[in-house]
């Protein structure tokens, strides 16, 4: 609770920043503030947390160890923000603000222990996010995309409240663990039909909020058409939070419903892996490859949901937390080709082996990470969440992904072969020394989760 609150202090205090016009204190106080979340977020790890404010939220480990990853990954965002933001407007503090505030939807979505606080958190991230993504005034792009993710975001908004309320009518709770028994309890009294139509209208209001397929369609032009930074911190934060909470509610209420929900859960999970694959592999932009690649990732994601368990958080969090450094490197080494080339097209890689072999090496192990390569965390995420499906005996979804994750290797590795195979005379780019860093950190990450997955495996 006390993250939320320094978040939204933080937020208001970053618009007063740039009321007074003090632009160079912005992203230092962001950053403080962000650090000093992320302290307060770590000290209630382990702390046998109970609900509060009359069982409205829930600071369990769960909540922390995702609230924790949202922050730092958001923090190296903003490291990477500066100059980006400059070159679009002079206010920067509203965006720093607004981003802030989506932060503080996303953890309070992550900590929910009642309906009515799950809803409210998806609202702050989602109105904050319809703003970033139409950021750009004079962009025609980033205003189709902010439009197309306002109404898409509404019309999921609606599926998901109409399914909370008739959870409501057949439980006569918000409450997750009156849900929980009220569910037990139908075990052998049975359960109202108004339960389980809510069940699958809540499940398709999610799958809404994460991109799976069919509910996909919004993501690709959405991502494509906001500005970069941002379609970042949306593929990356936004997803990893939105996938936590569909986790919390089918964990802690919905698991005795296994046998009800799975073949939707399993449909869903296909679609979105022969969806998000099969069509990357026909993207030219690297942007747009990866909107699906992201869309492909939601489809293992849920594969700790089709075999719903004790190990269904650690393998969502091994997996977010590989996803999130690669997409945040892929995206950093992204924005410096396409302000030195104007495109973002797989051709703006081309030589950049040799002009720039450092973005060059980062680049490659974001992809390999990506594509779950052997010695990256992409591999540990993949890994994991395979074998929690094969030990459910989920033989045809198994084969299937796998297949697909083949695929998967064919288009992450176009810009590999362009950067080295494909030599072109380029000038070297300039590289800030914030993006060295935040470079390297993600690499490092990602190379150490691969070779010492014990670090994170098992936090809970």
């Amino acid at each position: 609770m006390n993250a939320i609150i320094t978040l939204s202090i933080l937020a208001l205090l970053v618009l007063y920043l740039g009321v007074f016009n003090a632009k160079k204190a912005v992203l230092p106080v962001t950053l403080l503030g962000l650090v000093a979340a992320l302290g307060l977020t770590l000290a209630e790890w382990n702390t046998n947390a109970q609900p509060i404010f009359s069982g409205m939220m829930l600071f369990d480990n769960f909540a922390v160890a995702f609230s924790a990853i949202c922050i730092a990954a958001t923090g190296l965002i903003l490291l990477i923000s500066k100059a980006y933001f400059e070159r679009i407007s002079e206010h920067l503090s509203e965006y720093y603000a607004i981003i802030l505030f989506a932060l503080a939807g996303m953890l309070v979505m992550l900590s929910y222990h009642n309906l009515s606080m799950l809803f409210i958190g998806i609202e702050i991230m989602s109105v904050s996010l319809y703003i970033l993504a139409g950021i750009k005034k004079k962009s025609a792009a980033s205003n189709e995309a902010s439009l197309k993710y306002f109404l898409m975001g509404a019309f999921s908004t609606g599926f998901l409240l109409f399914g909370i309320t008739l959870l409501y009518g057949a439980t006569g709770s918000f409450d997750l663990e009156n849900i929980k028994n009220y569910v037990l309890a139908g075990a052998t009294a049975g359960l109202s039909p108004m339960f389980y139509i809510g069940l699958l209208l809540l499940l398709v209001g999610l799958s809404f909020k994460i991109g799976a397929a069919p509910f996909h369609f919004w993501a690709p032009d959405v991502y494509e058409g906001s500005p970069s930074l941002i379609t970042a911190f949306m593929s990356t934060v936004v997803k990893t939070a939105g996938f936590a909470a569909f986790l919390r509610i089918f964990q802690i209420c919905f698991a005795p419903l296994h046998d009800f929900w799975l073949p939707v859960i399993l449909v869903i999970t296909i679609a979105t892996l022969a969806v998000g694959n099969i069509t990357a592999i026909y993207q030219h932009s690297f942007k747009r490859m990866l909107a699906y690649s992201g869309i492909s990732h939601v489809g293992y994601l849920l594969f700790a949901v089709v075999a719903l368990g004790a190990s269904s958080s650690n393998t969502v969090f091994v997996y977010a937390t590989a996803y999130m450094v690669s997409t945040i490197a892929a995206f950093a080494v992204f924005i410096l080709v396409k302000e030195q080339s104007g495109s973002d097209q797989f051709d703006a890689f081309q030589g950049l082996g040799k002009s720039n072999p450092f973005l060059a090496f980062c680049l490659t192990i974001s992809m390999l990470s990506l594509a779950g390569i052997p010695l990256t965390a992409g591999f540990i995420g993949k890994f994991m969440a395979f074998s929690q499906v094969l030990s459910e005996y989920h033989f045809f979804l198994t084969i299937a992904a796998a297949v697909l994750a083949v695929m998967g290797v064919f288009y992450y590795l176009k810009v590999v072969v362009a950067m080295y195979f494909q030599p072109a005379e380029r000038k070297t780019i300039a590289v800030p020394s914030v993006f060295k860093w935040v470079l390297a950190c993600t690499t490092i990450i990602s190379v150490l989760i691969g070779i010492y997955p014990n670090f994170i495996s098992n936090l809970f």
